[in-house]
């Protein structure tokens, strides 16, 4: 088995970020332009220009102090710009990599999933379970819902990816009398939606959606790889079976610099 020094491994990065910044222009200090802007936009033309593809790591910002001249103040300022304006983003302990254009999501106007929609698109969706359990309702499930507190649901929160980039915390609940036994069922890798409309001849017909900006708390923060406090969009449901009862609830909060949210408004005849 070959050995592969550490040496090795830090040589092959130097010259991957060498032929990924050959030709590009050092920082000119003498110019007007502030440094921080001339690294961002050298770095903005290199992802654009030469097609870098979504999830392509950027040089560590010691190659990039190295090849533009300037301190690490500086290339931080770049990239946290360049985060801001959605072209890269950043995990902490593994770099900063090339971000893909952000998808227009429309199921907030309308009854199909997050899996579903983003299928059409042909789009890799995950799920990774966090809790599948029945509960006593929370006040605000027993006020959306018009339940009594002694009013079990089945509570699944997930974590949905797309691409394998995390997009959004959904915890989404549902009565339990609906679908008994779904906190059973396997639903790793499932469309709630199609599990519910097989498995129990569920179909969602009308939902009522809030949205508000917030701030993330630090345990949703952690599970879609972003700091505590960073912006988000919150998007609270209740859904109405074709009986018009109220049977859903749910919470989703969505990284909108990882994808935006369509709302298709119809005016009255």
């Amino acid at each position: 088995m070959m050995r592969v020094e550490s040496g090795d491994l830090t040589r092959a990065a130097a010259d991957e970020a060498g032929v990924l910044l050959e030709n590009s222009p050092s920082a000119d200090r003498n110019a007007a332009m502030p440094l921080w802007l001339q690294v961002k936009q050298t770095l903005v033309s290199i992802i654009r220009q030469r097609g870098l593809p979504e999830h392509d790591r950027l040089p560590s910002e010691t190659e990039l102090c190295k090849h533009f001249n300037v301190s690490r103040t500086v290339i931080r300022e770049a990239l946290s710009q360049m985060v801001n304006e959605g072209v890269v983003y950043r995990l902490q302990g593994s770099g900063t990599f090339v971000r893909g254009q952000r998808d227009a999501q429309g199921f907030v106007g309308s009854m199909v999933g997050f899996s579903g929609e983003l299928a059409e698109k042909h789009l890799s969706v995950t799920r990774r379970v966090l809790r599948q359990e029945v509960i006593q309702p929370t006040r605000r499930m027993q006020r959306f819902l018009q339940i009594s507190e002694k009013e079990q649901v089945v509570s699944i929160d997930r974590v949905m990816s797309v691409e394998g980039v995390p997009r959004a915390v959904v915890r989404w609940a549902m009565l339990a009398r609906i679908v008994p036994g779904l906190e059973t069922l396997p639903i790793e890798n499932r469309s709630l939606y199609e599990t519910i409309a097989r498995q129990y001849g569920v179909r969602m017909t009308r939902a009522e959606r809030w949205i508000e900006a917030v701030s993330l708390t630090k345990p949703d923060a952690g599970f879609l790889r972003v700091h505590e406090g960073k912006a988000a969009l919150c998007v609270e449901s209740v859904g109405r079976n074709t009986a018009q009862e109220a049977i859903e609830y749910y919470t989703a909060h969505y990284l909108t610099d990882r994808s935006r949210l369509h709302i298709n408004v119809i005016g009255a005849p």
